[in-house]
């Protein structure tokens, strides 16, 4: 295989961006591993009294994530979620966002994100580290995107995932989040903002592994979680959609009847994480590596779903919603593809 380098001579700003997109891939790839790593490191070869200190650090992990779900005040730490390296980041693809109706900021909001992808990288970005065009869009609503509730154990690793404003995705931590209050003279709401808007990957880690340029394959049909959660805190449903999510990174080919599909949902039902074997590019080459590929990616929000709150749904009340999530996406997908999608006639939404 011919290796396609890159150019010598390159905009020192696209080297920047290629930077910043690297640092943040590698965080989210490997930092679960390194926390987890240096954590049993500590453990093994601190001093007693340091030992002690990460036991106790460990102890308080566990209670403050069992009692306030590792609540971060407002929306975490604004210098981590809007800066310089973020603004190269978002400027790499480039990722934009799309406002197609207004979220009254006197309310909650659920929203339902696809595709996926490998790592979730137009709604990571527009709602966890890079905010501030959200911010603009949609003022006074606090963006928080929901993740795996064991990364909340994990010493190091929380404290980033809180900074970013990202929350637990249990289901006593999205009721938590989704029934705070919207009165502006509320303590919680002193940061001047009165609404939360939870992303939820709904597809998750099943998902990821469908994850190839150009397939656009959803996994929703027997996922009603997130509309039994709306219907119980009495939350609108937000339906989104990231064209190009998919093409920033390829993967090894994995047809559901290969041995290595059935490796990855072994591995993702032993831990919730899909071990996806991906294919991008490298700092300085174009052929292999884990930096993403520049692939626009346009995250669509579209207009809000309403729910009658009740504390026991209906099955069939839930079913309802549901089918209508389905058609908002496909009534999505098809108004917007041919806006975002090349050749866009070839190009088809499946949900599974």
């Amino acid at each position: 295989m011919k290796i396609e380098w890159a150019p010598i001579k390159m905009p020192p700003r696209r080297r920047l961006q290629t930077l910043a997109t690297s640092l943040y891939v590698y965080i989210v790839l490997f930092l679960p591993f390194m926390s987890t790593f240096l954590t049993l490191f500590f453990l093994f070869y601190l001093s007693f009294m340091g030992r002690a200190v990460l036991l106790l650090y460990l102890a308080f992990i566990y209670y403050d994530h069992t009692i306030h779900f590792s609540n971060i005040y407002g929306n975490g730490w604004l210098p981590l979620r809007n800066n310089f390296l973020t603004k190269h980041m978002r400027d790499y693809f480039p990722i934009e966002l799309i406002k197609t109706t207004e979220l009254k900021p006197n309310r909650n909001y659920i929203l339902a994100c696809f595709p996926h992808g490998v790592i979730g990288t137009g709604v990571t970005n527009n709602m966890g580290n890079s905010i501030g065009k959200w911010l603009k869009l949609f003022p006074g609503v606090r963006p928080k995107i929901a993740t795996l509730d064991m990364h909340f154990y994990v010493p190091f690793l929380r404290e980033i995932l809180r900074f970013w404003g990202l929350i637990s995705c249990s289901k006593e931590s999205l009721i938590y989040y989704l029934t705070k209050s919207n009165d502006p003279d509320h303590s919680d709401n002193k940061d001047g903002f009165t609404s939360n808007a939870v992303a939820l990957l709904v597809g998750g880690a099943q998902e990821s592994l469908d994850s190839h340029p150009r397939h656009y394959v959803l996994t929703l049909k027997n996922r009603q979680g997130f509309v039994k959660i709306a219907i119980r805190t009495g939350s609108a449903i937000v339906p989104s959609f990231s064209f190009g999510e998919v093409d920033i990174y390829d993967q090894v080919n994995n047809p559901s009847d290969s041995w290595l599909r059935r490796f990855q949902l072994f591995i993702k039902e032993l831990t919730g994480v899909s071990p996806v074997i991906v294919i991008g590019r490298g700092f300085f080459q174009y052929n292999f590596g884990f930096i993403p590929h520049r692939r626009q990616i346009v995250q669509v929000v579209g207009s809000p779903i309403e729910v009658k709150q009740t504390f026991d749904p209906d099955p069939q009340y839930v079913d309802e919603i549901h089918q209508q999530v389905i058609k908002a996406l496909k009534d999505m997908f098809e108004k917007y593809k041919h806006k975002y999608i090349e050749n866009a006639d070839h190009v088809h939404l499946v949900i599974n």
